[in-house]
């Protein structure tokens, strides 16, 4: 009997690709011919060392980085990474400088200021509700680095221009689109993202961190909120996520063979993205909430005539096999998460249901 799957917009965790869950499941009682599943084998095995050794390898293949850049897996998602960026890149008597684009932003900022760091906002979207990204922007001389969220899966914005920074290392939390296009690294002091809405399932954040950076890192901090801990030891000082990481480099492989990298990615992200805000563009029914210049490829967010026609089109979008698309709770509305593993089949749907979803209520 066949399963039933339905169209996944969930913002994260979100969608993986189906080949990936196949693969998965065909090698999770018996992996590699080991007799355990991928969950029972040892971190210290060469089962798992040549699952983590992959996902850095591929991680790097695809994003063009150099040898000056260590590939790391840390526990506690984005959010411990809002943290461990002023503890660790912070240099003593210099300026963090961020961007406030939102929600993320706005804890990322929060978590530097609880450390007592010198934090200057230097731009902020917040007088319209962040439903932009911020063009006007100095970078303090001499700041410790530059923080920005690439892509804002509550308010539907991204960064399509990255900030330009100077000799100033730029940081972002590229949680929602990582590995969605191809871009220079070369800029990055630190790159990190939350595993669920683009590469994986929870419980590890992706940082990849450029070598000079490891040399700010205080001797003083707690070994495990240290970046030198998990780079001198492969990301293996204490047990990883190792299912979260094994699914990783499974989808990083599916990004590099089948997809063929990701030039190909963001043609594709694109022509899915196009689908949907042309649907909201030619309606009086449908209101997409972001300036259109900064609008993300990756979460489509969008408003009906009143909230009981959102809840409605929620409901029977559901019932259509099209799950995840209730707008994130601090701001209502709807929104449609189209990932890289959400398919052009699964936009094509939705879209045909917004189109009669209208004409019925329209």
């Amino acid at each position: 009997m066949k399963e039933k799957r339905i169209f996944n917009f969930n913002a994260g965790p979100a969608a993986l690709p189906l080949p990936v869950l196949e693969e998965i499941r065909e090698e999770f009682l018996n992996y590699k011919g080991s007799g355990m599943s991928i969950l029972e084998v040892s971190h210290r095995s060469k089962w798992f060392d040549d699952v983590i050794n992959e996902a850095v390898e591929r991680t790097k293949r695809l994003l063009r980085l150099g040898d000056n850049f260590k590939v790391l897996f840390i526990q506690g998602g984005a959010s411990m990474q809002f943290c461990m960026i002023p503890m660790n890149l912070a240099l003593p008597g210099r300026p963090v400088d961020y961007i406030n684009t939102g929600t993320w932003s706005t804890k990322a900022i929060k978590e530097a200021q609880i450390q007592g760091k010198d934090v200057r906002v230097i731009a902020s979207s917040e007088d319209k509700n962040f439903s932009y990204i911020p063009k006007e922007y100095k970078v303090t001389e001499g700041a410790s680095y530059l923080h920005f969220t690439s892509n804002n899966t509550i308010k539907g914005t991204q960064w399509h221009e990255f900030p330009q920074a100077g000799d100033v290392p730029l940081v972002s939390d590229m949680s929602s689109d990582i590995m969605s296009k191809p871009f220079d690294v070369s800029p990055f002091g630190l790159i990190y993202a939350g595993a669920q809405k683009n590469i994986g399932p929870s419980g590890s954040a992706l940082v990849i961190i450029r070598e000079d950076m490891l040399e700010r890192v205080p001797q003083e901090l707690p070994t495990m909120l240290k970046y030198t801990t998990f780079a001198e030891k492969n990301s293996m000082f204490n047990t990883p996520a190792c299912f979260v990481i094994y699914v990783i480099s499974l989808v990083l492989k599916w990004l590099e063979e089948t997809i063929g990298g990701l030039e190909n990615m963001e043609k594709i992200n694109k022509e899915k993205a196009e689908l949907l805000y042309q649907c909201i563009d030619s309606s009086d029914f449908y209101a997409g909430t972001a300036e259109k210049e900064s609008r993300s490829l990756m979460n489509v967010t969008f408003r009906l005539p009143s909230e009981e026609l959102e809840a409605k089109f929620v409901a029977e979008a559901l019932e259509n096999d099209l799950g995840g698309l209730k707008g994130h709770r601090s701001v209502g509305g709807c929104r449609a998460s189209i990932y890289n593993a959400t398919t052009l089949e699964a936009v094509r749907s939705l879209v045909d249901f917004m189109k009669e979803f209208e004409r019925k209520n329209g």
